[in-house]
């Protein structure tokens, strides 16, 4: 059985960029003319080069079922210590999760489908997740005369994260679960994993014009919340956004005299320069090295056909 793994201290080890871009829209098909809010949603990848060989760890999936669902899973980089690539684990947990999106038993519940997910995968490893419905058929049964109304459900195990943005402000985020610092919780194939039951499970209710953030925590452990909300506040497009915070992360993590929500975090928790570099007033600074997951979603009112096959255009890579 091996143990959990955590992540190293900040390092100078540079990463490498590697984009790409997809938009998709919220009702099942991609496509609706219904007068219901609508998640339009990009992301943008930037990889650590250490893990280039491998194509890095992150994985995720964008499906228009229904109202939309994301989801992001963060391998945990210790397992190539014993030998086993740390990406595996996340792609199968994703693929696997991608395939059950329209399962009955599922049933449009992000827990369920983390539970069956998780069941189905067989490749050694762990990783955090994330995942969130955007329930148009919450909309239509609970709150069906608050027409620009919609439900976001949420589960979430280990330090993936999201935050809603709501003129200018983060008005909801989730906290990250560890079991100390740098050591999140995790799914695991191993019996000392979480499971789906240790997942934070919430809902919020969204409103026309807001913005969501979703990425692993290679993005919110390089960039602090008010970096976040003045980068999107600059771009209309939600591609833009995304490749401009996945940017700014990159950059962070690079940067060696940065003061990084990841330092100052690690600063709290008792992680600091050698006592004499202390003395001549230098502390633990620098962003994180890692792989850098960013999806933004915007909640629109509506979608005509002419706005989709925009959006449907907008399904490049730019790497």
């Amino acid at each position: 059985m091996l143990p959990l793994f955590s992540s190293p201290l900040p390092t100078e080890t540079l990463s490498l960029s590697k984009e790409s871009a997809m938009a998709f829209l919220g009702a099942a098909s991609g496509q609706t003319s219904h007068h219901l809010p609508n998640v339009s949603s990009n992301l943008f990848l930037s990889m650590d080069c250490s893990k280039a060989d491998r194509g890095g760890e992150d994985a995720f999936f964008v499906s228009s079922y229904n109202g939309g669902v994301l989801a992001i899973a963060d391998g945990v980089s210790g397992w190539a210590e014993q030998n086993v690539n740390p990406a595996l684990f996340s792609q199968e947990l994703m693929s696997n999760a991608s395939g059950l999106v329209m399962d009955e038993e599922v049933n449009y519940d992000p827990q369920i489908l983390m539970r069956k997910a998780h069941a189905a995968t067989s490749s050694i490893g762990s990783a955090t997740v994330y995942l969130f419905f955007y329930d148009l058929s919450d909309l239509n049964r609970i709150i069906a005369m608050l027409e620009k109304n919609g439900t976001l459900k949420i589960a979430n195990v280990g330090d993936c994260g999201l935050r809603v943005l709501r003129k200018g402000q983060v008005i909801f985020a989730t906290p990250p679960q560890e079991h100390y610092f740098d050591c999140p919780y995790q799914l695991s194939s191993e019996i000392i994993g979480q499971t789906y039951l240790d997942a934070t499970v919430c809902t919020i209710e969204l409103m026309e014009g807001d913005t969501i953030v979703m990425g692993s925590d290679g993005l919110f452990d390089n960039v602090f919340d008010h970096e976040i909300v003045s980068t999107t506040s600059r771009f209309k497009d939600a591609v833009e956004a995304a490749k401009a915070l996945a940017d700014l992360a990159r950059d962070h993590s690079m940067d060696v005299s940065f003061d990084s929500p990841y330092s100052i975090e690690a600063r709290s928790r008792g992680f600091d320069v050698p006592l004499w570099k202390k003395i001549l007033g230098r502390k633990l600074t620098g962003g994180k090295p890692d792989d850098i997951t960013v999806i933004v979603g915007q909640v629109i009112s509506s979608l005509n056909d002419k706005k989709t096959e925009e959006a449907m255009l907008k399904q490049k890579d730019l790497s």
